[in-house]
């Protein structure tokens, strides 16, 4: 299945990779789905990962996406109360 998540301006890719390693406490934003994964003790390898339920895949993603989200906000609330 194709990746259907595009960013519409493509020079926050750096930003929203700092961002998601922030929210993950990974070193490296691409290795954050793994670590997600080790926390919720899912068998999560590089390559294919077909084998593992749609439920855990969703714990990965949906950790990562809600976090990030959940940071913006706190980052928009900040700059108005400034």
């Amino acid at each position: 299945m194709a990746n259907r998540n595009k960013i519409l301006i493509p020079e926050a890719r750096k930003g929203l990779d700092q961002l998601k390693a922030k929210v993950t406490n990974a070193n490296n934003p691409n290795q954050a789905k793994y670590e997600v994964a080790k926390e919720h003790g899912i068998p999560l390898s590089k390559g294919y990962n077909g084998n593992i339920k749609a439920k855990d895949a969703g714990k990965i993603g949906g950790n990562i996406g809600g976090n990030m989200v959940k940071e913006m906000i706190q980052m928009a609330k900040n700059e108005l109360n400034k």
